[in-house]
């Protein structure tokens, strides 16, 4: 079978076993470890939970995502009724700074701006706004600025890849000049790349993350 074959039944296989996903229709094409998504669902989630399945696949270089969202006759919403939706739903976490967030809506695209101290704060709202119905598209713009002006520490995110199974960190470059941090180095998969770029963005002084990291399937 060839590479651009085995590399679409993976994606595929990788998305049948998303539970939100058993009844969306999603179709796969791979080129040279590019994949394209394609296919309508009904809810934002589904939709970031396909790309999500796709990244995770050792192979997958890069996704293009086409997939559509169309609401059914009780999905449709007002931007008004999204944008109190999306406000409760932050209101409602603790970990959310409320202040420091604002929202836009238009024609059910939603837009998050702001600045936060930390990146986990950045996450929770990216996963409390992402799973209410009636999104059709989010743009999360919310800067990350600590509220140390310290210089990061190397070592502690040396560590960190180090502790996560989830990553080979002898082929990430790890390069602090005050508060940015830059990523070098091979990866097997986007999902390594996001989540040792999501690891930088953890330590504490962090401001700024360049993940130049390369995805390299054939990395031992």
């Amino acid at each position: 079978m060839r590479h651009n074959e085995k590399l679409q039944l993976d994606v595929l296989e990788a998305i049948k076993w998303e539970p939100l996903l058993h009844a969306a229709e999603i179709g796969v094409t791979a080129q040279e470890g590019i994949i394209t998504l394609t296919g309508t669902v009904d809810s934002f989630a589904k939709k970031m939970e396909a790309e999500h399945a796709a990244r995770t696949v050792i192979g997958v270089r890069a996704v293009v995502e086409k997939i559509e969202v169309v609401f059914g006759a009780d999905g449709k919403k007002t931007d008004l009724e999204l944008a109190a939706e999306i406000l409760k739903s932050i209101r409602l976490n603790p970990e959310i700074p409320q202040d420091k967030i604002f929202i836009k809506v238009e024609n059910s695209w939603v837009t998050i701006e702001g600045e936060l101290k930390w990146y986990t704060q950045k996450e929770a709202v990216q996963k409390s706004v992402e799973a209410l119905s009636g999104i059709r598209n989010l743009t999360n713009n919310i800067q990350v600025k600590s509220e140390t002006a310290d210089d990061v520490e190397k070592v502690a995110i040396e560590n960190a890849l180090v502790r996560n199974w989830a990553i080979d960190d002898h082929h990430i470059l790890v390069n602090v000049f005050g508060n940015r941090v830059t990523l070098s180095g091979k990866v097997k998969s986007i999902y390594q790349k996001d989540e040792a770029e999501r690891i930088a963005w953890n330590a504490p002084g962090v401001w700024n993350v360049h993940n130049e990291l390369l995805i390299d399937h054939a990395t031992i």
